[in-house]
């Protein structure tokens, strides 16, 4: 089934979020040790999460293949001080190319994929930032949603 990529406005998401620098292709192997951390920090916070999902925040490399900033993070309700690794980030505000991945997270490339073929078809281009909103799992991977953005120019 096709991809559907559709322009939104978007409105920042306050993040609770551990920063790491990852070589291409390595967000698989590095997104978990930092959100572990990111976790347990919230759970020494009662009320800074009520039904917030994990975010991840890519800054773009402006050189292709160099390694990308990424905040591995969770939605919170509030800004906070920053402990050890863990501070409060917000996701960009603008336009936005979207789509929805349903399915299991090794196949969440077709809806990137999508989104790249869409800003070439209709001459649109990426602003330097792009996150993936991780919706609830489900018992069939199949039925699990994943919301992709790229903050446009």
């Amino acid at each position: 089934m096709p991809v559907s990529v559709k322009v939104q406005t978007v409105h920042p998401r306050i993040l609770a979020a551990v920063r790491r620098q990852v070589a291409p292709g390595a967000v698989g192997s590095t997104w978990k040790p930092a959100l572990d951390k990111v976790w347990e920090f919230l759970r020494s916070q009662p009320g800074l999460r009520t039904d917030g999902h994990n975010i991840f925040l890519y800054h773009h490399a402006k050189q292709p293949g160099a390694p990308m900033v990424c905040d591995f993070g969770v939605q919170v309700t509030r800004t906070f001080e920053p402990t050890g690794e863990v501070y409060a980030t917000k996701t960009p505000t603008g336009q936005a190319a979207v789509a929805v991945h349903r399915g299991p997270y090794d196949l969440m490339n077709e809806a990137h994929e999508a989104i790249g073929k869409w800003m070439a078809a209709n001459q649109r281009e990426c602003a330097g930032y792009s996150w993936e909103i991780y919706g609830d799992p489900t018992p069939d991977p199949a039925d699990t949603e994943t919301a992709i953005m790229y903050l446009l120019k």
